[in-house]
């Protein structure tokens, strides 16, 4: 904006100059002009006035829309600031935190799920251990050992939940760190929301994908790990999008279900956001 209106002045510049050179060159040669054109020498005059107000006319109309073209792009600009506003006042006013709490299980996955996982060669609510390729998966799921995550959790703040997804979780024991990540091609990890009526508690559940070597969890022990730490996104029931991270510390099982499961009952949940409520775009 700033060069086409530089390159305008200076246009105006240079015809303005050659207006005014050629005004004076006939005031200076006007008898000269006068006794040898004659009457063709006035023509050339008015011909010569005609065009100097038709310059005139066309610079006052160039000024008029560097002027609309400045107020357009003012009120665009005061525009999209006004709807950013609106914006975050929206989404500081309908968006969701949740705090896990109660007991976490870990559970081997049912089966109708992970044969639901092979025939649609989808793992959208699922996470897979890091070191996994999302492929081996699918081709060769007998080489995978598959488990579910439970916690419950409880809204501490803002309107009800619509979705919670998963970027990353991670498992810390004596040193050793179990890091899970959203397979290929999906962006996050989706989640199950249940609801449990005898417990009157809200549920998240996750899948996890292991390799059948490793060490993470064994069904015929106890497993004991010291915090969970997970990169989750909270989307509330009107669309307000937050991001953050909670960590989890607990108590380990002292026992072990009659399902195979672990129970981890939760002291505490440190929730940090890492991102300002957001609109999501649909």
């Amino acid at each position: 904006m700033r060069k086409q209106n530089t390159l305008i002045i200076i246009i105006f510049l240079v015809v303005g100059t050659l207006v005014l050179a050629s005004a004076i060159t006939m005031l200076f040669f006007g008898e000269a002009l006068a006794a040898r054109f004659d009457v063709i020498g006035i023509r050339v005059a008015t011909l010569f006035v005609a065009f100097s107000s038709f310059l005139s006319s066309m610079i006052f109309s160039l000024l008029i829309l560097m002027h609309n073209k400045t107020v357009v792009k003012y009120n665009d600009d005061t525009n999209r600031r006004a709807e950013l506003f609106r914006e975050q006042q929206f989404a500081s006013s309908n968006y969701s935190i949740i705090e896990f709490m109660d007991r976490m299980l870990i559970y081997p996955e049912s089966t109708r799920y992970i044969d639901r996982l092979v025939v649609r060669k989808s793992m959208l609510f699922h996470m897979i251990e890091q070191s996994i390729n999302e492929q081996d998966v699918l081709k060769k799921p007998e080489d995978f050992l598959f488990f579910s995550l439970k916690i419950p959790y409880r809204i501490t703040e803002g309107k009800i939940v619509s979705s919670i997804t998963f970027d990353r979780l991670k498992f810390e024991r004596n040193g050793n760190t179990y890091e899970f990540i959203t397979p290929k091609p999906e962006q996050t990890s989706r989640t199950f929301l249940l609801y449990n009526e005898h417990t009157k508690r809200n549920n998240v559940i996750i899948n996890l994908i292991v390799k059948k070597d490793a060490d993470f969890f064994n069904k015929a022990s106890i497993n004991l790990f010291s915090k969970i730490k997970i990169s989750i996104n909270i989307t509330s029931i009107l669309g307000v999008l937050v991001k953050g991270v909670s960590e989890l510390y607990f108590t380990n099982p002292e026992q072990i279900e009659g399902d195979g499961s672990n129970t981890y009952k939760i002291n505490s949940a440190n929730f940090t956001l890492t991102e300002m409520p957001s609109i999501v775009k649909s």
